[in-house]
């Protein structure tokens, strides 16, 4: 992908932050990304990981899921299901369109409105919350392409190294990391 192909930009739809340990997060006006931590006021905010399995297995590991993005354009295919997901819903923080959150490496950058700027980590791993929210949901998110590899849906983990406010109607512009691209692998 060069920057400028399509689904290298895109815009910010909804943005959503919760300062309790929930599934879903609340719609916001704006949210504020504070470099090397995450959303103000988010759970899952920190230098070293806070969701609550990782913290489990290892509270001093880095926190590579700072702030998670996900693609508008699922709502619309998890629709055609019978499912019924609105911004925040599946605990993202910040919900896109137009970009193509899933295909890009690791490494990649992704500079939002003015000033915030995110590192994209890896792939959210879907766990089976997904099915306490839904009844049926995680399958229509969790499959395998022709090859047999394991294909996640529900977004993208980042980290931010810019801080900054974030809203509904922000730009997103995506700047590839040098050198061989690595695909996205769940963090």
């Amino acid at each position: 992908m060069d920057e400028g192909a399509p689904g290298m930009n895109g815009m910010v739809t909804a943005v959503s932050s919760n300062s309790e340990y929930s599934f879903t997060k609340t719609n916001r006006e704006r949210i504020t990304l504070l470099a090397g931590l995450g959303v103000e006021g988010d759970v899952h905010a920190g230098v070293t990981v806070k969701h609550r399995s990782r913290v489990a297995q290892d509270p001093t590991q880095p926190n590579l899921r700072q702030v998670h993005l996900i693609h508008e354009e699922l709502f619309a295919e998890l629709s055609a299901q019978g499912f019924q997901v609105a911004p925040g819903g599946l605990g993202e923080n910040i919900t896109t369109r137009g970009i193509d959150l899933l295909g890009l490496p690791v490494g990649t950058l992704l500079r939002i409105g003015d000033d915030a700027v995110l590192e994209v980590t890896g792939l959210r791993n879907p766990c089976v919350q997904i099915d306490k929210f839904q009844e049926g949901l995680l399958k229509q998110v969790v499959g395998r392409d022709e090859a047999g590899n394991i294909v996640r849906k529900t977004g993208i983990m980042s980290i931010v190294r810019q801080g900054g406010p974030v809203r509904a109607g922000n730009t997103i512009k995506a700047e590839l990391p040098s050198g061989p691209h690595l695909p996205l692998e769940r963090v």
